[in-house]
């Protein structure tokens, strides 16, 4: 803030802020922007009882900071994207898993995508196979295998419009010998409702799929952290994690975490 001692008003009118009042009342009730003495509106507005923080031209990545002594951005908020961050971590972050404590359990075949149980469910009573291709399957159909416990255990309910930021792995083997394996994330539209053949899933999109990653069985566990390649997931939308074996040297446990934030 420049000094104003020894200046005259003209010279320096314009560096002073005021709210926008034709009358000499002051702050009162009424939410009024602040200008600047040449009446440049600021993307401040003040009342009484409420200050706004909103952007005169454009909007921005950093509309608001807070910041410590040393310059440290402690909360900001972004208008472009619609943010708030907390020490640069997006303040609706969350986390959901996904993991089975054998996947022994599934009598898994080579080659082929199974679901992994949401939640941490540890088992599930029987295998939900999604195809064998490069990437799971696309649809299923529950009427076709009469599986609604199954496929109930497997599926994360998306109430909300999410972005996924980051999906991590975890995996071990319970033999000396291992297999190359794999995982993905999927959304699907899924059939919401009580009737037969409610649950089936359509659409299906990959929304994060892991690299090839080789096991040596019980003696390492592997880790893998994968980013998302089409990270919107819309509300109503369920969500699936799978995972994948080139062979059947080990069973794996797999434990799969999901960073995830409102949108």
């Amino acid at each position: 803030m420049p000094t104003f001692t020894g200046k005259t008003f003209a010279s320096f009118y314009k560096n002073i802020l005021g709210i926008n009042q034709t009358s000499n009342t002051g702050v009162d009730s009424t939410i009024r922007a602040v200008h600047d003495g040449a009446g440049n509106e600021t993307a401040i507005a003040l009342s009484d009882d409420n200050l706004v923080v909103k952007p005169k031209a454009h909007n921005t990545a950093a509309t608001l900071w807070v910041q410590d002594k040393d310059g440290d951005t402690i909360l900001s908020v972004d208008t472009t994207n619609k943010t708030v961050k907390a020490n640069n971590i997006n303040i609706s972050t969350n986390y959901a898993y996904f993991g089975i404590t054998q996947s022994g359990a599934l009598s898994a075949v080579a080659g082929t995508h199974y679901a992994v149980p949401f939640g941490n469910n540890s088992i599930l009573p029987a295998a939900v196979a999604m195809g064998t291709g490069a990437n799971p399957s696309t649809s299923y159909d529950i009427s076709a295998n009469n599986n609604g416990d199954d496929m109930a255990a497997a599926l994360w309910y998306i109430p909300d419009d999410i972005t996924v930021d980051q999906v991590y792995l975890m995996a071990g083997g319970d033999a000396a010998s291992g297999d190359t394996i794999n995982i993905h994330l999927l959304s699907f539209d899924f059939d919401a409702g009580a009737g037969a053949g409610k649950g089936d899933l359509s659409n299906g999109a990959v929304v994060a799929g892991g690299a090839d990653i080789a096991s040596l069985g019980y003696e390492n566990v592997i880790y893998q952290s994968t980013s998302p390649s089409s990270a919107d997931v819309d509300a109503g939308k369920v969500c699936m994690a799978t995972f994948e074996s080139n062979g059947t040297n080990s069973n794996y446990a797999i434990n799969i975490t999901v960073k995830y934030h409102l949108r």
